[in-house]
């Protein structure tokens, strides 16, 4: 996947590079990155109409259908499942997430590049939600809340916060040397982890199916760019690394 979307980077660099003038060699990346930029935030633009011209009585019924079929199976065995599961999606979770993911990244890879990256993509889809509900500024649903709750509710949090956490795990985890059957369970380990913290948030009371499914969607975008971002990055660093690496070849020759 990676090596697919640094060839399509290279080709829009050459294409830059023939058709837009500008002296500085590295032009094309930061063009590009201004264009990730733009992509990102014209995502956001038609995430956020998109979610206005659903707003009324057909997302009110499919809040409402959807809420009463997920919550017709409470139980008290369910209600300690799903509080757990939604409690995976919280802070401390997170933050011994992003450690263990880290020491295995830093030890084993010897790769502090993927800590970066994991740690930024989390905290920014963090404030990029904490916006998102301000701009929106949906109440909660007026079901019993069994979890406590002090924000405001679309889109949900814990969706996004999810689908950007673990979506991003799932990435990493193709960038990475390893057994396929490792790779296959760990993405639908990751995966399923997303859906059920999803699922609990309705589950328990404190979001609508369509905060859940605006928080996937904000997620997705929210991963894209930074994928895009990172590989960019990556490529006007060993182009940096390439040219360094010719002065030097070249100093030497004329010494």
């Amino acid at each position: 996947m990676v090596q697919i979307t640094k060839k399509y980077i290279n080709e829009f660099v050459e294409f830059f590079k023939r058709h837009v003038s500008r002296e500085h060699p590295d032009f094309p990346f930061y063009l590009l990155i201004f264009l990730a930029f733009i992509v990102f935030v014209v995502g956001i633009n038609g995430f956020v109409n998109l979610t206005e011209e659903v707003q009324g009585e057909t997302i009110d019924h499919f809040d409402k259908r959807v809420t009463e079929f997920v919550t017709s199976f409470r139980t008290p065995e369910l209600n300690n499942f799903f509080q757990f599961v939604t409690d995976l999606g919280d802070f401390y979770a997170y933050l011994f997430a992003t450690i263990t993911a880290g020491l295995f990244f830093l030890y084993k890879l010897k790769n502090k590049k993927f800590i970066l990256q994991l740690v930024g993509v989390v905290i920014l889809s963090f404030l990029v939600n904490l916006a998102l509900k301000e701009a929106f500024d949906r109440a909660r649903p007026t079901l019993e809340h069994m979890v406590v709750v002090k924000t405001l509710s679309y889109p949900s949090g814990h969706a996004m916060s999810a689908m950007s956490f673990y979506g991003f795990l799932i990435y990493l985890i193709f960038q990475i040397k390893m057994n396929r059957g490792l790779r296959i369970f760990l993405s639908l380990l990751f995966a399923t982890l997303i859906l059920l913290i999803g699922l609990s948030r309705i589950y328990l009371g404190v979001h609508f199916p369509s905060d859940v499914v605006g928080g996937f969607v904000a997620g997705l975008i929210w991963i894209a760019f930074c994928v895009f971002l990172f590989n960019i990055l990556d490529l006007l660093r060993e182009r940096r690394i390439r040219y360094t690496a010719q002065e030097e070849e070249e100093n030497l020759e004329t010494e």
